[in-house]
């Protein structure tokens, strides 16, 4: 062990999610040693917007950070460094003084929908797509920014920058506006090839690269740590801070699917089906994105909108008196949920569920898409309907998978992350659904173990990325039941042709909702 290594052993990650932030204190041996999350509201005015208080959030990152140093009572000196993860597609609009002038506009949101579609229409949306990777859908900045050119013309005057929810940290920390190359990547204004702003899409969004933060790649490092902060954080005004990437890229890095055939798959509030490959690749038909892990290393992958969400509704909506049953029996609800899925064989007795209650992303970037039970009849009980709904999300992974496998080649393996990874029954479904063998890394924290790893590379405490391979520990692994997989592939060409024959449907049922429904304050 060198000098450097024995004064400063910890690594502070710091992952800025959807619902929460998680901070981690990881060994320099890839060990999550300490760990700390702060949850805070999705807030929905209306039916199609998802928005959240910035402050609330940088809040939580310092607080998330000052907690896991005082649970090890780290001395500041003994931090290398502090590295992040954060969530895609945010936008805040700030005025000189950095004061928001709107809420975090979350990738949930969906007012710019019409925007895309038009886009779309056009064929100027696949065209912006092929330079910049990121798909023509309402969570993407440029169509949030096609919006507010139309609709708040008054807001794009007054707004000095504007920015993602992690530049809204570092400006409040460092007093620098700053982006790096993998979150630009997701905003579908910067172009793959030249690492810079693309001008076409500027113009488009109505914005000039003077209102955007400055590119970073994603090893950046900075420090000059205001006091306030350090204090409240607990670590030195030195203490180096390394911009990081997105959640998503670095969850691929953090379970060690960096390499050809290797594919991650994370399910947490959302999900994802991501593969790494060495230079920018986008698909043809515009269903997968393309973002930035390093200068070196691209993922291309895709994102559903509906995964341990679903579970969640079901809990509330569905299964109440059941979760209530759990409760009774101080068990956890979603233990005994999952015990009553596993009731029921593959396929639910031919009972599907559309997952899409928010809409959904890959590989139809359809806003409108809405949930279905299809093939309910008497012989359905509520544990067919659990089943079916915790079925339907891996129908949707199944189905970004295909998309992956089609310009990428077939998976020898899948690596699982994110909270579903925690069910035994989750994970063996998801193997028998995409007919891969399916490992679990001893940890699941992969987005939070990516920005580690991403920062001992930032301060060259490591040569390359291939690090990872003595990080990272794989423990069970499922191997696929030949049975259940034929089912699933019975199903799956049903499942695709009843979202096909609804998709009309879907926007006339939107349209309606529109009219009628109002969604409640979260």
């Amino acid at each position: 062990m060198t000098e450097r290594s024995a004064s400063k052993p910890y690594i502070v990650a710091a992952d800025i999610g959807t619902t929460s932030t998680k901070t981690l204190v990881i060994s320099r041996d890839g060990r999550v040693l300490a760990s700390h999350s702060i949850e805070y509201p999705l807030l929905k005015p209306t039916v199609d917007r998802a928005e959240q208080d910035p402050d609330q959030i940088f809040d939580a990152v310092v607080q998330g950070i000052g907690a896991v140093v005082r649970k090890l009572e780290i001395i500041p000196d003994q931090v290398l460094c502090v590295s992040f993860s954060s969530a895609m597609h945010s936008l805040i609009a700030v005025d000189e003084q950095t004061k928001p002038l709107t809420a975090c506009i979350t990738w949930a949101d969906n007012r710019s929908a019409s925007y895309a579609e038009e886009l779309k229409r056009s064929g100027l949306g696949q065209q912006i797509y092929s330079r910049t990777g990121t798909p023509i859908h309402p969570m993407s900045p440029l169509l949030k920014l096609m919006w507010f050119r139309d609709n708040e013309p008054g807001l794009m005057k007054e707004t000095y920058k504007f920015i993602g929810i992690k530049e809204y940290v570092f400006v409040k920390l460092f007093g620098r506006y700053l982006i790096d190359h993998s979150l630009a990547s997701a905003t579908g204004l910067f172009n793959l090839e030249n690492l810079d702003w693309d001008e076409d899409a500027l113009g488009q969004a109505g914005v000039n690269r003077e209102q955007l933060s400055e590119l970073v790649p994603t090893t950046h490092r900075i420090e000059g740590l205001s006091a306030e902060y350090a204090s409240a954080m607990g670590l030195s005004k030195d203490t180096p801070f390394i911009i990081g990437a997105s959640d998503g890229v670095l969850a691929n890095l953090g379970v060690g699917a960096f390499e050809p055939g290797v594919v991650a798959v994370t399910i947490g509030t959302s999900g994802a089906v991501r593969s790494v490959v060495t230079k920018p690749q986008t698909d043809p038909e515009g269903r997968l994105f393309c973002y930035a892990l390093t200068e070196n290393f691209w993922v291309v992958g895709g994102p559903i909108n509906n995964g341990g969400i679903v579970f969640r509704w079901v809990r509330d909506q569905v299964a109440t008196a059941e979760a209530e049953e759990a409760r009774r029996q101080g068990i956890d609800p979603y233990d005994y949920l999952t015990e009553l899925a596993s009731q029921v064989g593959a396929g639910s007795e031919g009972l599907l569920f559309l997952p899409l209650l928010s809409g959904e992303r890959a590989p139809y970037w359809n806003a409108n898409a809405r949930g279905v039970y299809f093939g309910l009849s008497l012989s359905h009980q509520k544990k067919h309907m659990i089943r079916a709904a915790l079925e339907g999300v891996m129908f949707s992974i199944q189905a970004v998978a295909a998309s992956l496998e089609r310009i990428m080649g077939p998976a020898t393996v899948i690596r699982a992350s994110g909270g579903f990874a925690r069910s035994t029954f989750w994970r063996q479904m998801m193997t028998d659904m995409l007919g891969t063998s399916v490992t679990v890394p001893d940890s699941i924290e992969s987005s939070g173990i990516g920005a580690a790893l991403l920062g001992l590379l930032a301060m060259g405490e490591i040569e390359d990325l291939s690090h990872a391979h003595n990080w990272i520990q794989v423990g069970m692994a499922h191997e696929v039941n030949e049975s259940d997989y034929r089912i699933y592939q019975q199903l799956t060409a049903i499942y695709t042709s009843v979202y096909h024959q609804l998709k009309d449907q879907f926007d006339a049922i939107t349209a309606f909702q529109g009219q009628h429904l109002r969604s409640p304050q979260s």
